[in-house]
């Protein structure tokens, strides 16, 4: 069963973009009028990864796959069988997979025959027969079986092939002039054609004709592409051109003459992940056809991870919800204009609590939990899919208690995703996903940086070894990119789904709680760095790591220190940057987030002595001073996070708070008097806190909005 889909009306509506290219519905098989009836575009879903691109291309193969020839293949998973032959590549692995699949059983409609596409595939396989090997001549056969049996539905058809072939060819006069591989090819197709094809499908050999230098012979055109095929290059690549087009070919001819009326609708290609090598051998081909004129009305889906590929350079781009009623596409005078790029957009809050109440049809998920989920995937589909399913099988009975499930909470539950497949933790498995083939104890590491400076230093310091190749963070950096994750100048991984899924790793990863020997390594490495005398020092990038560590007391007293300063819009940013700290919390906690107690000033009396909290020595209004910025560093802190879940008697405190302090500053009333009043707003709408407060700007560390850092910093970041 596919996975149930939110937010992707544009497509699969009634009247959505699917139905209009293909001109049936994608529910009932109704027709439907064609938006561009005689020049349809190739329409790739551009997004990264988990953006929901594959799962969008599974869905249109469920829905299409019983009212018309439909046919899926993963450009990144064609892979060489055990032994392949000289005629083996990429596209000649594709291309009989797509033909076998469009052949499957339609509504009143016979299977799509491929009699050009088989020839074309007999011809390039034969290249490296020969009499002394005639295993070789079987295997390559009976691998393409498949494809062959459109044409021929005995299953035995091939058997008595090799043997013919090799005779006639041992029977024909030697020509030095000829290529060996063009000679094997033409008494192949010989032998093919006279003793599989029926009288008509013959004529099909006729389509190669207008290969180069055929002359308009057919069988001639055939045994170039052989000789083209085994020369490599760009002749192959010529060759593998025109076998993409023989698919398309045999397509346009199920669809014209005397089967016109008797199919409904177009045949529909899915290419996953076509940004590929394989993918724009697939695609281009049939855009320099449409360019040139030549139609073929097949509804072609692609998806590319890449947004700005260099193949989508002059693409008519559009978000999702633009198309839902109409692409608006024109042809351009570039032969890519051929594309419609349909950038898919994030699940809204909306899409997601739907997707908690079908897990959780009875509402016991917590109140802000789904608007959590959202904050912390950004919309993500395959991220927002995963965690409704840990809150649901979370919410069985005797699982655990509603009020602890967060966020963070949720990423450390298994979910089964196939029956017979064994229980996932989610971190796990979105990683697997979203990073998938990558050194993520590498990754891990460099995630705690917050630029590229650091994310280099935390190489040198704790990756070293790791390559031979040159500097480790670069590399990280060009792989991220690689696979259009964000590299910003305030975080490494900037990400933030990414980016809390790997500190989440780098945290658990040794299981050795309490010592998290990896995490706090990593993290005095940062903190030393950015000290006093360190490679970049930096008083907020240091205080953050000491949050990061669980050590609180230098925070709150820098802050106790800086607050008469004049510039309190740079204090609140430092507040901010400082408080964005993940949270170091013990594996599998389930109970209240221990720093709601501190904000709410609900801690025990005397349950931490004076070194922790920073008090001894100080006066009686020092005292107070530092006691509100401690309940107040510890409320900016759970409510920033994106593992919890913001609490209301959280945010009014902090409201408090700030309100208080107000009255205590000599010169920034006015500007923490606005934090009071449009932070919790923020909060409350699940953004970020502004700089300045009440600003659409959200600064750097220690800024007051301008995006550049000031006090003690350096510029690492």
């Amino acid at each position: 069963m596919e996975r149930e889909l939110y937010g992707r009306e544009a497509i699969f509506g009634n009247d959505g973009l699917a139905a209009r290219l293909t001109g049936l519905t994608p529910y009932g098989s109704a027709r439907v009028a064609y938006e561009h009836r005689d020049d349809p575009p190739v329409a790739v879903l551009t997004g990264g990864r988990g953006m929901g691109k594959t799962a969008a291309l599974k869905q249109l193969r469920h829905l299409y796959r019983e009212i018309t020839p439909v046919a899926l293949v993963d450009c990144e998973a064609v892979a060489p069988p055990a032994d392949p032959g000289p005629g083996w590549t990429p596209v000649t692995g594709a291309l009989p997979e797509l033909a076998t699949q469009l052949t499957a059983k339609v509504r009143a409609a016979r299977p799509v025959q491929f009699p050009r596409l088989s020839l074309g595939l007999v011809a390039i396989a034969s290249i490296s027969w020969t009499r002394e090997d005639e295993t070789r001549a079987q295997r390559d056969l009976q691998s393409l079986g498949p494809v062959l049996a459109t044409v021929d539905t005995r299953g035995d058809a091939a058997t008595g092939w090799v043997t013919k072939v090799l005779t006639k060819l041992a029977a024909s006069a030697f020509d030095s002039v000829v290529p060996l591989a063009g000679m094997v090819a033409e008494a192949t197709i010989e032998t093919v054609l006279e003793e599989t094809f029926s009288r008509f499908q013959r004529r099909s050999a006729d389509w190669y004709g207008s290969y180069p230098h055929a002359g308009g012979n057919g069988r001639i055109g055939l045994r170039q592409l052989a000789v083209d095929f085994e020369r490599g290059g760009d002749l192959r690549r010529r060759a593998e051109d025109h076998l993409v087009l023989a698919l398309v070919a045999d397509l346009v001819r199920a669809y014209g003459g005397l089967a016109r009326g008797a199919r409904r609708g177009r045949p529909v290609l899915l290419l996953d992940n076509a940004h590929t090598l394989l993918g724009r051998q697939l695609v281009e081909p049939v855009l320099r056809q449409r360019a040139s004129g030549v139609r073929d009305q097949i509804a072609l889906f692609a998806s590319s991870r890449a947004r700005d590929h260099e193949g989508l350079r002059h693409a008519v781009r559009r978000r999702l919800p633009e198309v839902a009623h109409g692409s608006h596409w024109v042809r351009g005078s570039e032969v890519t204009s051929g594309i419609l790029a349909v950038e898919l957009t994030a699940l809204s809050p909306a899409h997601v609590q739907a997707a908690f109440d079908r897990h959780d049809p009875v509402g016991r998920t917590p109140a802000g939990l789904a608007r959590g989920v959202h904050r912390l995937t950004g919309g993500r589909p395959l991220g927002v899919a995963l965690l409704a399913q840990a809150a649901g099988e979370a919410l069985v009975p005797g699982a655990s208690q509603p009020g602890s499930l967060v966020p963070g909470a949720l990423l450390d539950r298994t979910v089964e995703l196939r029956e017979g497949r064994a229980p996932v933790r989610v971190a796990d498995e979105l990683l697997a996903q979203l990073l998938p083939g990558q050194q993520l104890d590498v990754l891990s590491v460099l995630a705690a940086a917050h630029g590229e400076d650091s994310a280099r230093l935390l190489a040198t310091a704790r990756l070293r070894g790791r390559s031979l190749d040159g500097d480790v963070a670069l590399q990280v950096r060009d792989v991220l990119r690689a696979q259009d994750w964000p590299v910003g100048p305030e975080y490494f991984v900037a990400d933030p789904l990414l980016r809390a899924l790997l500190l989440h790793r780098l945290r658990f990863q040794d299981d050795d709680h309490p010592y998290y020997a990896v995490w706090r390594a990593v993290h005095e490495t940062l903190r030393t760095a950015y000290a006093p005398g360190g490679r970049c020092p930096s008083v907020p990038h240091r205080l953050h790591q000491e949050l990061v560590l669980g050590r609180t007391r230098d925070c709150v007293t820098h802050l106790r220190e800086r607050f008469t300063d004049g510039d309190v819009t740079a204090w609140l940013g430092s507040l901010r940057f400082i408080a964005s700290a993940p949270y170091p919390r013990p594996p599998g906690y389930a109970g209240p987030d221990p720093r709601r107690a501190v904000a709410l000033g609900r801690e025990a009396a005397g349950s931490l002595p004076d070194g922790e909290t920073g008090l001894a020595g100080l006066g009686e209004r020092a005292v107070e001073l530092q006691l509100q910025l401690r309940r107040l560093l510890h409320a900016v802190w759970l409510l920033s996070d994106p593992l919890a879940v913001p609490d209301e008697e959280v945010i009014d405190k902090m409201a408090h708070e700030l309100r208080q302090l107000s009255g205590r500053h000599p010169t920034g009333n006015s500007v923490l008097w606005d934090a009071a009043t449009h932070w919790p707003r923020d909060i409350r709408a699940w953004r970020p806190l502004s700089m300045p407060p009440g600003s659409s700007e959200t600064g750097g560390p220690g800024t007051g909005g301008s995006g550049q850092r000031r006090g003690n910093g350096g510029s690492d970041a």
